[in-house]
C-alpha cells in the first residue's frame, strides 16, 4: 500500500476537506482487508520482539479523531497479538486538578514509552489545541492572564513541535493518526449505539451536542495538523468511514515505519557465547 497517500507532506498546502473519508484504495472487500491486516499483525509481532530486545528505539502512536471514528476499535484490532510487556496504552480524559496545576505537556511526558516499547495514545496533547480551543477551556487552566493572547494557539503549536522533536532526537519515533470520518457516518454510528443495547454504554447525549461544533472542530484539526506535521512526527489522515480499511491502513503505516528502523536482536560477543556454552554444558551434565 502506498502510505504516502495519507501522509501530510506539504503542511502549508494541507486541506482536510479534500481528503475523502470513504477511500479504500485497491481493497475491494472487508474480507481482503482482514486477511492483509492479519498478515501485518504477524509482522508487527516479529518487529516488536526485536524492538524490545534491541532496547534502542521506542515507538509512540497517537490517535486523534471525532467521536465514533473508530479509535478504540483500531487500537484493539491493529495492536492485537502484541506482547503486553512491551506495549502501553493510555487514554487521556479531562485533566485532573493535579494535571491542571502543571503545564499541559506534564501528563504526556510522564507516560512517553521507554526504549524498546510501543506507546499508544488514545487522544493526546493535541486535545489542548482541539477541544480546549473549540470550547475556550483555556480560561479554566489557571494560566496567567497576560500569557493568554491572540497567539496562544500558534505558541502551543511551536511547543508541541519542540516537544516532539525532543522525543525524536532521543530515540522516540512518532506516528500520528487522524481517523477522518464524515459527519453522516458519525450519525449512523451514533444511531447504531442507541439502537443496540450492547452499545448503549458507548453513547452520551453530549456526543450529539458536540456535532453542533463540527465545522469548528474541522477548522481546529485543519490548523493543528497543518502546523504540526513534520518529518520527525508526521500526521497521517486515514479514511475512516470503512472501519476495515482504516485498520488496515493504520497497520500498514506502523509496519512500514517499524521496518525502516531495522530492529535486530543484539549480537552476542565471543565472551557471551562462550558463557552460553559453559551454561549449556552444566545443564546437560545435571543428574
Amino acid at each position: 500500500m502506498d502510505i504516502n497517500k495519507f501522509l501530510v507532506k506539504h503542511a502549508n498546502k494541507f486541506d482536510l476537506s479534500k481528503h475523502k473519508t470513504d477511500y479504500t484504495a485497491y481493497i475491494d472487500s472487508k474480507e481482503k482487508a482482514e486477511k492483509l491486516l492479519k498478515k501485518n499483525i504477524n509482522t508487527m509481532v516479529e518487529l516488536q520482539d526485536k524492538l524490545y530486545a534491541q532496547n534502542k528505539y521506542s515507538l509512540l502512536i497517537i490517535f486523534q479523531a471525532m467521536d465514533a471514528a473508530g479509535k478504540d476499535g483500531a487500537i484493539k484490532h491493529v495492536m492485537s497479538g502484541l506482547n503486553p510487556q512491551g506495549t502501553q496504552v493510555y487514554s487521556f480524559k479531562q485533566p485532573s486538578k493535579e494535571e491542571l496545576d502543571h503545564g499541559y505537556l506534564w501528563r504526556i511526558q510522564k507516560v512517553v514509552p521507554e526504549r524498546g516499547r510501543i506507546g499508544i495514545f488514545n487522544r493526546s496533547h493535541y486535545e489542548e489545541v482541539l477541544i480546549v480551543r473549540v470550547h475556550n477551556l483555556i480560561r479554566f487552566q489557571h494560566i496567567p492572564e497576560e500569557l493568554i493572547d491572540d497567539n496562544i494557539w500558534e505558541k502551543r503549536f511551536w511547543q508541541i513541535n519542540d516537544f516532539e522533536r525532543y522525543l525524536y532526537e532521543n530515540g522516540t519515533v512518532i506516528i500520528k493518526f487522524f481517523l477522518n470520518i464524515s459527519k453522516e457516518e458519525q450519525r449512523k454510528r451514533f444511531l447504531s449505539r442507541i439502537e443496540d443495547p450492547a452499545k448503549n454504554w458507548k453513547f452520551s447525549a453530549a456526543d450529539v451536542d458536540e456535532r453542533k461544533y463540527w465545522i469548528d472542530y474541522m477548522k481546529a484539526y485543519q490548523e493543528a495538523i497543518s502546523a504540526t506535521s513534520t518529518k520527525h512526527a508526521p500526521w497521517y489522515v486515514i479514511p475512516a468511514d470503512k472501519k476495515w480499511f482504516a485498520r488496515l491502513a493504520v497497520s500498514e503505516i506502523i509496519v512500514q515505519t517499524m521496518k525502516r528502523l531495522k530492529p535486530e536482536y543484539p549480537i552476542l560477543t565471543n565472551e557471551q557465547i562462550a558463557q552460553l556454552q559453559k551454561c549449556k554444558e552444566i545443564l546437560m551434565n545435571e543428574k
